[in-house]
């Protein structure tokens, strides 16, 4: 028996996969039992699992799983399949380019659609000045090259990251990571010249946004030194810490602080790009400019793909050779991209995000004032 034999039946997804809630059998059923059962016995035990199926198809707002499930998917992708699952766009640009090549390093190489991707980039991320853009394979690979290309350009060791922050699970960005369990327990020591600040949390804080990032900018000036800093990274919209959404005026303070001090501001919009927060990066919320924002999750609609975009002069910092890796913007996952991102333009994916996050916001905000 080959090993496409030993899978379970799939059904096609994507768009017109039924938009349905439907249950054939208790969760799990027997065929997600099985492949459940195999996963045990063939997967790292520290890989977990949240949900008890084994899921076959995805389209819309559903998920089928192997016994003919079909459940009401809130975030299976984790934030990835933003333009929806099995795009028919993005699935015609990878057939497509499946027949083509697969595969060559960038680096030995170059193809059309890295470049066109990179371009892509350079238009769509804060500011008008002149851009360069790397890619790469995932969001925790390129907050790692972010960091590089600060230190390289400012001869400086010291990362700022905040309380709350998620930055990914690699040895840097578990330093950088503010969460204990299931993310940094027992893999120390983590890498060093990585500082901790507070975040702007309103919630809870009751201060205003300059209140919050002076709060964070005489820690870091006391603990760090303004001089020893290349870079203060933080995601515009916290995630894993909770959806925190800092007061206004916090990002932007922490923005001139950088420029004066010759320090890199990193967006890590890695969660927070690609149409999520009703615009193309949640750094327009607030109205700054980021030296360097990280992109992965919804760049390519669920192939891996990552990226670092920023000003010319800092991501030209690095010598030749310094920046790369052997699948880093793969071709596959680069005409990926660019099917999604005619998808958000065409499809007005940016809008509908607003039009639900204004329905969210009004029953969540409901939900708060009971708090």
């Amino acid at each position: 028996m080959s090993v496409t034999e030993t899978l379970a039946p799939r059904p096609v997804g994507g768009p017109t996969l039924p938009q349905e809630r439907r249950l054939v059998t208790e969760l799990p059923g027997p065929r997600s039992r099985e492949v459940l059962d195999r996963k045990a016995r063939a997967v790292a035990a520290g890989v977990g699992h949240t949900v008890p199926i084994a899921a076959v198809a995805a389209g819309g707002g559903v998920v089928v799983d192997a016994d003919g499930n079909s459940l009401i998917d809130l975030g299976s992708g984790i934030a990835v399949t933003t333009a929806g699952n099995a795009n028919p766009r993005v699935v015609t640009a990878v057939t497509e380019q499946v027949a083509r090549f697969t595969h060559t390093c960038f680096m030995i190489a170059p193809y059309e659609s890295y470049i066109a991707v990179a371009e892509a980039l350079n238009r769509l991320t804060p500011g008008d000045h002149d851009k360069r853009t790397a890619l790469f394979n995932s969001g925790a690979e390129a907050v790692e090259n972010a960091v590089k290309i600060a230190r390289k350009h400012t001869g400086r060791q010291a990362v700022i990251a905040f309380d709350h922050a998620y930055h990914g699970r690699t040895n840097l960005t578990m330093a950088l990571t503010a969460k204990n369990m299931p993310y940094k327990h027992g893999f120390g020591p983590f890498a060093g010249e990585v500082y901790r600040a507070p975040m702007s949390y309103p919630f809870h804080d009751g201060l205003t946004g300059p209140e919050s990032a002076a709060r964070a900018i005489t820690l870091i000036e006391k603990q760090v030194g303004a001089e020893n800093v290349a870079a203060v990274i933080i995601e515009p919209i916290q995630g894993e810490g909770g959806f925190i959404v800092p007061a206004d005026g916090f990002l932007n303070t922490l923005v001139d602080w950088c420029r004066d001090n010759g320090a890199v501001f990193i967006a890590d919009e890695v969660q927070t790009g690609f149409a999520r927060t009703g615009r193309w990066f949640a750094s327009e919320h607030f109205g700054i400019v980021p030296d360097l924002v990280v992109t992965a999750k919804g760049i390519a609609d669920g192939l891996p793909l990552s990226g670092v975009t920023g000003r010319a002069e800092i991501m030209d910092s690095p010598h030749a050779g310094g920046l790369g890796g052997t699948y880093g913007g793969n071709p596959l996952a680069c005409v990926a991209a660019l099917a999604a991102i005619e998808s958000y333009e065409a499809d007005g994916l940016l809008e509908r995000a607003s039009e639900i996050g204004a329905q969210l916001t009004g029953r969540l905000t409901a939900l708060q004032a009971r708090d």
